[in-house]
Order: structure tokens, then sequence, then C-alpha cells
């Protein structure tokens, strides 16, 4: 199918595509494509990305995170390729779309740097206690945390795909023990990391960060019984994906003082409204692990490399 003015339409419902550099968008048009642009500025619901496939009716989709549930994609006639611009494939109904025939694939060099550098900035932030020094001053209050060093800690990295090997090479100059958890038996593992199993890991490590996709069998990974198995005083991480973290058994180890603090820049509901945005130990961040513009725009030309290539543009 085709819109009106007979060109193929590509629907993109992520917010910002081609923001930063217009190039991908130009690269359709010149492929003969139209591309559609998603006209919220944010997040799509399961009902606005229905409706503007049903007005658009693409040929393929550049998508973010909105609901691809079965409901909207067999309501998708003309749809052949879905491009998540991003990792997870969890907002994807991946069995409807197997057996539309509809072709999916995900762009995951494009935000890997980003989502690690976050990664290492979050470590720092909370060993030093940057956010807690700056919401002091801001409210009047001259706060000093005492913090620690990251050189030397042992990090534990669960999930050691490209975001998790990136973490581990920044870690590489401060000199830390890295310790791995991977469903994969890992071989010649760089940067003088170790694969342990994850009870190993969460005992021993002064930091726990997590880097694995969301599915049914991962959801509550850090639940209220490894959280308490975590070394006392140690920070946990989630530059991944929502509901991989219990985010009330959180709330309670930190609260206990069980854990030092902890950051979180994805969450099982978003906007995230809840009990840990009053404790000054976490840092909350608004999932903007890829939210690098040189990782977006990477992930933009991927996305749009694949979509022509399966179309059969140039």
């Amino acid at each position: 199918m085709t819109e009106n003015g007979g060109k193929p339409v590509i629907l993109i419902t992520t917010s910002t595509f081609g923001i930063h550099d217009p190039a991908p968008l130009k690269r359709l048009k010149r492929a003969g494509f139209k591309a559609v642009l998603n006209p919220f500025g944010r997040r799509l619901t399961e009902g606005e990305v229905a409706g503007l496939i049903r007005e658009s009716a693409p040929v393929a989709l550049i998508a973010g995170v909105e609901p691809l549930t079965a409901k909207v994609l067999t309501n998708a006639p003309g749809l052949k390729v879905i491009a998540r611009c991003g990792v997870g494939l969890d907002s994807v109904n991946m069995e409807a779309a197997a057996r539309l025939g509809i072709v999916v694939f995900t762009t995951p060099d494009g935000p890997a740097d980003s989502v690690a550098e976050l990664t290492l900035g979050a470590m720092l932030c909370l060993l030093r206690g940057l956010h807690r020094s700056d919401a002091g001053i801001r409210s009047g209050t001259w706060v000093r945390p005492m913090g620690g060093l990251l050189a030397g800690k042992t990090v534990g990295i669960i999930g050691f795909g490209r975001v998790g090997c990136r973490v581990a090479g920044f870690l590489s100059p401060f000199g830390c023990r890295v310790q791995v958890c991977d469903a994969r038996p890992l071989t010649s593992l760089p940067f003088g990391c170790s694969q342990v199993g994850l009870a190993e890991l969460l005992t021993a490590s002064d930091i726990v960060t997590l880097h694995l996709p969301f599915s049914p069998e991962s959801r509550y990974l850090m639940n209220n019984e490894r959280l308490q198995a975590m070394k006392k005083g140690a920070f946990l991480i989630n530059t991944s994906r929502g509901g991989l973290v219990d985010e009330e058994a959180l709330f309670r180890a930190l609260d206990s003082g069980h854990l030092a603090g902890a950051a979180l820049d994805t969450f099982e509901e978003e906007p995230y409204a809840g009990p840990l945005v009053g404790m000054e130990t976490v840092l909350l961040t608004a999932h903007i692990g890829s939210y690098a513009r040189e990782g977006r725009v990477r992930m933009e030309a991927r996305a749009v490399d694949g979509v022509l290539e399966c179309l059969g543009g140039s």
C-alpha cells in the first residue's frame, strides 16, 4: 500500500528522529519513500501507534519503545519491516511478527557506547555523592559527602553483550576487579574479567550493574532475595531495561541501609513516580541511556540502512 502521493510510506515512531542529523531522512526520500514522523514528540501508546499505522499504511516502521502488540501488527496489512531503533525487543510481539511475515531487527551497536558511558558516569556519581552535593547546594546547604574511589573496586556485570563488554573496557584503567555473569559460557574474556555464577557475583561485588534484555524469565531478576544477597554497602545500577529490578524490594534494601545506593535509568512503569524519588541515595534518570547525540545518529542511520536493504532500496 502507498500513501496518497503515490510513494510508499516509512512510519517513524521514535520521538526525535532526524533532529540531530537529517541525513537518514534525506536518504529515505532519495530512495523514493515518504517518511511520516511521530507527531506527539513522546512515546506512543498502543492506540496512537495503531492510529498512525491505519492513517499512513506503512511498508516499514522505524520504531521506538511503543507497544507493537499482536493487535497493532495484525491491523498493519502492508507492513513488511520493523527496525527497532535501539536494542530491546520486549515492546514487539515477535510471535505475531513472525506469523505475519514481518522482518524485525535492532540496531544494537548504535547505543552501546552511550549506555556504557552513562553506566560509568553513574558509578562515579554514586561513589562520590555528586548528586547529593549538587542537590544540597541548590537547596541552600553546603553538602560534602565522604565518597569512595572506583579504583580497585570489584564490579559485577550481569549480561556481557555489547554494552557489558564496553563497560568492562571502560573500567580497565581504574584497576577494577571485574566479574561477569552471563547465560552463555564465555571464552577468552577481555580486560582480565572472570566469569562467575550469579550468587558469587552478588556477594563479592561492590557495584552490580545490569546489562541484559527483559523477558518474562528475567523479570525481577533483582528481587528481595538477591538484593539481600548483595554485599552490604554495595551499589546497584540498571541502565538496561525496566522490570529487571523489583523497585519495592530495592526501596526496602536501601531504606534499611543494606545497600548504599542505586542508579536507575529504566523503570517498570515510565515516567517513574514511586518511592525511590524521595531517597537521596538514589540517582534517577529518565531513560536517557541511548540519548547521546552521536549514538542516536548512528542508530538512526543503521535503522534506515536495514529498512532499505529489506525493501530493496538504495
